[in-house]
């Protein structure tokens, strides 16, 4: 049986080939994003948690069933005791798998502590969340962020030699809708890549997420307004469409679960702090993988082999629905965005 999961790719029943993970560390952040989870969180227990190590046993399975490309993320992925540990583990899965790329998301508050270390340790791209350049209001949505820790966070990235750097903003009418340029502006500045990110309905907030959407259509003509974009054929493997920033070295993405569905060509898989395999951010078809490696430790084929057989259950696509209330109850920071 070895030999026979050794190139077993992961297909799904609609034919989409999956080769690319994004493993949640941590439900734990330092901030408060209001769009992401409650002021007021109740974080799981340490011993529900995967351990570091199994998070290495995990990924290493994963990217020898043919995954290429891991993203770590949280929570906020830089608190977790041990990171730097992790990220020099997963860095040499390039070196022993067909793994092709590491990235981490990040809300950049610990860079100018870890920048170099990751960077020493294989991690390739890193996303760093931004969404607003006002201090005030920067506060406000993160309720505990320090907007200048966070620029001091992407100063450090631009030191350490990423092979790019890309800005994430959800933007949302009332909050932030008005920066949207400005957040262009900085990124083009730095010589960054920066995302607009449609807010996704996962968890109870305390703000009505009909009335702060903001569709990318509205992004984009704002945007339109301002610069010349250039439609390109980019790919970092997710779900962002991306336009060339005429006459810069940035590009702009957009991120639409609900204004421009992306189910249709949908790569990836996500792992949850918890080590619940989630097929769809969207969905709750899940398979509990922490049950499969504590009940059987150190059986690698039998690991791979639901890893293998989750694919059936794979759906086609989510049913976001912004007006309504959620249907997943989980917060983004238990899945990972």
């Amino acid at each position: 049986m070895t030999e026979q999961l050794k190139n077993t790719a992961l297909i799904d029943r609609f034919g989409r080939r999956v080769n690319y993970v994004r493993m949640s560390i941590t439900d734990r952040c330092d901030f408060r994003c209001v769009y992401c989870m409650d002021e007021e969180m109740t974080f799981m227990p340490r011993e529900q948690l995967l351990s570091l190590e199994e998070i290495v046993s995990l990924l290493t399975a994963f990217a020898e069933l043919g995954v290429e490309k891991i993203r770590v993320t949280g929570g906020e992925p830089l608190v977790r005791q041990g990171v730097d540990w992790l990220f020099k583990e997963l860095g040499a899965l390039k070196q022993k798998t067909g793994l092709k790329e590491l990235t981490i998301t990040t809300n950049g508050s610990q860079l100018p502590k870890y920048a170099d270390d990751l960077v020493a340790s294989g991690v390739d791209r890193i996303n760093i969340s931004l969404d607003s350049l006002k201090a005030d209001r920067f506060k406000a949505l993160t309720r505990t962020g320090d907007l200048n820790r966070v620029l001091a966070g992407i100063d450090a990235a631009k030191g350490a030699g990423f092979k790019r750097i890309k800005l994430n903003a959800v933007i949302m009418k009332g909050r932030n809708e008005d920066e949207i340029v400005d957040l262009a502006r900085f990124a083009i500045k730095n010589d960054l890549d920066i995302s607009y990110i449609e807010e996704m309905p996962l968890g109870h907030v305390t703000h009505e997420r009909g009335e702060s959407y903001c569709s990318s259509d509205e992004v984009k003509a704002a945007l339109d307004a301002e610069f010349e974009l250039i439609s390109s054929n980019a790919n970092t493997g997710g779900p962002s469409r991306y336009y060339q920033l005429a006459g810069t070295n940035s590009k702009v993405g957009f991120i639409s679960p609900h204004s421009h569905n992306f189910c249709e060509t949908c790569n990836r898989v996500r792992v949850t702090t918890e080590g619940r395999l989630l097929l769809c951010l969207g969905q709750e078809h899940s398979v509990d993988l922490r049950a499969v490696m504590r009940d059987y430790p150190g059986d690698v084929i039998r690991l791979k082999q639901a890893i293998i057989d989750s694919m059936e259950i794979k759906p086609k696509g989510h049913d976001f629905n912004v007006q309504s209330q959620p249907i997943i109850f989980r917060h983004m920071s238990v899945t990972g965005g």
